[in-house]
């Protein structure tokens, strides 16, 4: 079975940034992107992020 994809909103790791060109933070992944850090990981990997 599948784990569900990883709500960033929710996530313990996820921030909001006073950035304003990169406002979404993950302490998990250490980096920071105009879109959820969940968004970017699948498109630069191809994986998906479960919940970590």
């Amino acid at each position: 079975m599948e784990k569900p994809e990883a709500n960033c909103v929710k996530c313990t790791h996820f921030y909001i940034t006073w950035d304003t060109k990169l406002p979404n933070g993950c302490r998990a992944y250490g980096f920071k992107s105009a879109r959820r850090p969940a968004i970017m990981v699948k498109k630069l990997s191809g994986n998906r992020v479960s919940k970590i």
